[in-house]
């Protein structure tokens, strides 16, 4: 092996005390990841009345192998950690909220869980430290055959958790000194649309447990669109599909997400999309001056329209408990038409009525916007809408604190990311060149490979290829990478899952570690068959 795979190769110094000459002993490497020291094969020279006993000495370690990178690692000389029979991992006194990471780092690396007792040789101990470094930070310490991860808070250490897990996978144990790690955004996730394929709570568990390894902290749910409505509900029974998850499943998906402290948002898509809501409401579906139905879009002039909408709103905010909700807003058909005003005249008559004789079908959709945000606010959600549902030079703007989530450029009244960024608004990035996955690739897309996220994309690229001035990098708050089923069949929940598996890790690599990466696209890749294929 090399060093390019953080072995730690021993050595041993002899001082021959009557000849003033030095002889260099090397103790072989092992046919593993070898960290130092933990050959079997080693050999020791012969014993010299001329010389003492040979002392081990250690080069400076490397870096641990992981996806993400770490973004810091302070090189030490020493044997570094491995699992063994003896040892376990115990949570410092104070950090007992710290015993499902422990636990679950246990099962993982096949040692055996203490709980709240003193560390000793071998042992890896979790601890909290409020106040000391930025969120899901954290520092990881490995000296005299231990090791301590520390963190501010409960993500951070398990972060560091995650980073010990792949560590042992890669390369057998965890190098000699200490990992200071930071993400770089902090939002990092995969969106998926379960509205237009179904999948299964269990296949949906498994891409937390992956996502976690991975350090990503967002899962957006899209279960509402014209094709199906996927979750059970109580309030509006009629609207929910054959093929749905019930609310027992969303909080088994939701437990699990947060002990792997992920965020869920989920998302009911208005004022279009909502083709199996006015399934069973065809009173409340958007129709044109000739009577002819736009296809998904809801009639916001229409005042059960919104009692519709918010009472899904209030059931479902109570069911996710996360901080954030997804209100969609995008692709409103309405507002494609050639004339808007003159296509659907009860939409202009409404905006006119309600904010001025300035006011037009954008401004409805705005205010339709605010009012749904306003819905989700009380239940300590911030809001969410898509870039394709905010518009230029209106009566009515959209409510500062709603994030864009920026996807598209091919929207009516198509504006640049800098917009937005101008505007102050806080964006986080879908950039469908790069980071849409849309099975059966409709419409010009194509599925994104792993290597082109890894080597052309960052958080800066809002759109296409080119990235918006470092000046607006703090307001753009991280990515998701997103699949989405428009032609459902053309893959199965197997296929999806192995075509999203690299993407995922770049995009991870991308969002957690700014600049170039260290590693070659074929490197990184290798080393992640080498971390999964140990699992």
């Amino acid at each position: 092996m090399s060093p390019s795979h953080g072995a730690l190769v021993a050595g041993a110094v002899l001082t021959a005390a009557a000849a003033a000459t030095i002889a260099v002993v090397v103790w072989p490497e092992g046919s593993d990841s070898g960290l130092a020291g933990q050959s079997s094969n080693a050999r020791t020279p012969a014993p010299s009345s001329a010389a003492p006993s040979p002392t081990r000495s250690y080069p400076l370690s490397t870096a641990p192998r992981t996806i993400p990178a770490v973004r810091e690692h302070i090189a030490a000389r020493g044997p570094g950690w491995r699992p063994g029979p003896d040892g376990g991992v115990v949570v410092a006194g104070a950090s007992g909220t710290l015993a499902d990471e422990g636990q679950l780092l246990a099962k993982e690396l096949k040692i055996h869980y203490r709980g709240d007792v003193p560390a000793r040789a071998g042992d890896v101990e979790l601890a909290l430290a409020p106040g000391k470094g930025a969120p899901e930070s954290y520092t990881l310490d490995v000296h005299d055959g231990r090791v301590t991860i520390t963190g501010p808070d409960q993500a951070g250490v398990f972060y560091g958790t995650r980073t010990l897990k792949q560590s042992v996978r890669a390369d057998g144990g965890m190098p000699e000194g200490e990992v200071r790690d930071r993400p770089d955004r902090p939002q990092r996730g995969l969106n998926l649309d379960i509205a237009r394929k179904h999948y299964t709570a269990a296949w949906i568990e498994d891409r937390l447990r992956e996502m976690a390894d991975l350090k990503l902290n967002q899962l957006g749910l899209h279960f509402s669109d014209d094709q199906a409505f996927r979750i059970q509900s109580d309030t509006h029974p009629e609207v929910v599909s054959p093929e749905h998850l019930t609310k027992a499943e969303v909080r088994s998906i939701l437990g699990l997400a947060g002990r792997l402290h992920i965020e869920v948002v989920p998302e009911i898509d208005s004022p279009g999309h909502l083709g199996a809501v006015l399934r069973a409401h065809p009173d409340l579906q958007l129709r044109n001056v000739s009577g002819t139905p736009s296809p998904g879009s809801l009639d916001i002039s229409n005042p059960g329209s919104a009692k519709l909408i918010d009472e899904l709103l209030r059931e479902y905010t109570e069911l996710f408990g996360g901080a954030y909700w997804h209100l969609g807003a995008d692709e409103y058909l309405a507002l494609m038409a050639r004339d808007p005003a003159a296509s659907y005249p009860q939409l202009q008559r409404a905006a006119q009525q309600k904010y001025g004789a300035g006011a037009g079908i954008k401004d409805l959709a705005t205010g339709w916007l605010n009012d749904r945000a306003a819905v989700v606010r009380p239940h300590g959600k911030r809001p969410k809408a898509w870039n394709d549902g905010f518009f230029r030079d209106g009566t009515v703007h959209a409510d500062k604190d709603i994030e864009v989530e920026y996807w598209t450029g091919k929207e009516y009244g198509a504006r640049q990311p800098e917009e937005y960024l101008r505007e102050g608004r806080r964006v986080v990035n879908l950039n469908d060149e790069f980071l849409y996955y849309v099975l059966g690739q409709p419409n010009q897309f194509v599925y994104p490979t792993g290597r082109r996220i890894y080597e052309q994309w960052t958080p800066l690229v809002l759109r296409g290829t080119r990235p918006v001035p470092a000046r607006y990098s703090g307001q753009i708050l991280g990515g998701r990478f997103a699949v989405w089923g428009d032609l459902p069949r053309a893959q199965t929940p197997a296929q999806v899952a192995q075509g999203i598996r690299m993407p995922l890790r770049a995009t991870a690599q991308k969002l957690w570690v700014p600049g170039k990466p260290a590693l070659s696209w074929d490197r990184f890749r290798a080393l992640a068959a080498r971390i999964d294929g140990a699992g």
